[in-house]
């Protein structure tokens, strides 16, 4: 019997998935929100928002979340965040606390996320005065996405580290990933992580960010990142490619007010439970690109060689607006040129030409 250890042989034995790390990008953007205001205020959404969290968290012990708020002037950490509050104890010393009002019928971690998340998002709202909202309707969709990402790479290193998993960085000696890096088997020893944007802003408003976003989209693509997107308002084009491109879910909600019935069916599973799963039905994307002199969607365009800029028309003065290069559009208003069309020569039906005498034909009498 002393050979026989219970403990040892379930440690031994222990088979646990790796975690999953969740980033959700909310956007806040105030001229949006007050368009829903009606069916679905930015208060309710944040709460349903929330409840999807802590069912992330519930899912796993070691599942971790990220929060960021693409904001119209800037993109801010919600959750961790990243100067605690001060709080003041009895003796009157300053001590740096992340729990604000102790509950202790609450879990900690749901609470420790709702404190942080509430209270960064009210300061948000507080510093955004009426010149950041003058004349400014897009979000900072291309900083929120960068944050994610860095702070995705950083929590797969950290995690690789600690627990001697797959690490991103291995590369082969010519510098590309080795082909059977993100099989199956391979896939559940890393750090899950996947992005999931809440967006209410339409796609003009954030066309000028195309280049940002595109290279975000590209880098998910590489590193096996999906990019959900729970669209609250309209379509966008953008979105609707960095889904396609990730292999992420794309749910535009004709009913806002339905928001935690989609999030938990559709955005809760993470990419190992999603293998078993009907995934929502593909959307049929649109990768049109859209001119950065009008934020237009168009289908032939001018396309600057240097920064790869598109307009839907020549610049001024044959100046690229994003780089500043010359552009050699040519005669591109010039008219074709028009050959005159030959005539041909009409035939009669005996096969005798149009043109030219008759031939005398002779009659019976003659």
């Amino acid at each position: 019997m002393n050979t026989v250890d219970a403990s040892e042989h379930y440690e031994l034995g222990a088979t646990d998935l790796s975690p999953s790390l969740l980033t959700i990008v909310i956007d806040t953007n105030p001229h949006a929100w007050d368009i829903l205001e009606d069916s679905l205020p930015l208060s309710k959404a944040i709460a349903n928002i929330l409840v999807f969290i802590n069912a992330h968290l519930a899912c796993n012990y070691a599942n971790e979340i990220a929060v960021v708020a693409s904001h119209t002037q800037k993109a801010a950490w919600l959750y961790p965040s990243q100067t605690p509050p001060a709080s003041t104890d009895q003796d009157g010393d300053v001590s740096m606390s992340t729990e604000t009002t102790p509950q202790p019928n609450k879990y900690r971690p749901f609470r420790i996320v709702e404190d942080q998340v509430t209270r960064n998002l009210k300061e948000l709202m507080d510093s955004t005065t009426a010149t950041h909202l003058h004349g400014n309707t897009s979000t900072m969709l291309a900083g929120a996405l960068t944050l994610a990402l860095s702070h995705i790479n950083r929590r797969t290193i950290a995690w690789a580290e600690e627990h001697g998993g797959a690490n991103p960085d291995d590369t082969t000696a010519e510098g590309t990933a080795p082909s059977n890096r993100y099989s199956a088997s391979n896939e559940d020893e890393k750090l899950q992580s996947r992005i999931l944007i809440v967006s209410v802003s339409g796609s003009s408003d954030s066309a000028h960010q195309y280049i940002p976003v595109m290279n975000s989209i590209f880098a998910c693509q590489r590193l096996h990142i999906p990019i959900d997107v729970c669209k609250l308002s309209g379509d966008a084009v953008f979105l609707q490619q960095a889904s396609d491109a990730t292999k992420g879910i794309y749910m535009s909600l004709t009913e806002p007010r339905g928001l935690l019935q989609y999030l938990m069916m559709a955005f809760l599973p993470d990419q190992r439970s999603r293998r078993h799963l009907v995934l929502p039905t593909r959307v049929d994307v649109d990768f049109r690109a859209a001119c950065f002199c009008h934020r237009r969607v168009v289908d032939v365009g001018f396309v600057c060689s240097i920064c790869l800029s598109i307009f839907c028309e020549p610049p001024p003065e044959n100046e690229c607006l994003t780089c500043g290069t010359h552009l050699d559009v040519g005669d591109h208003n010039a008219k074709p040129a028009l050959l005159p069309r030959r005539k041909k020569k009409k035939k009669k039906a005996n096969g005798a030409s149009g043109s030219g005498t008759p031939m005398s034909v002779s009659t019976p009498g003659s």
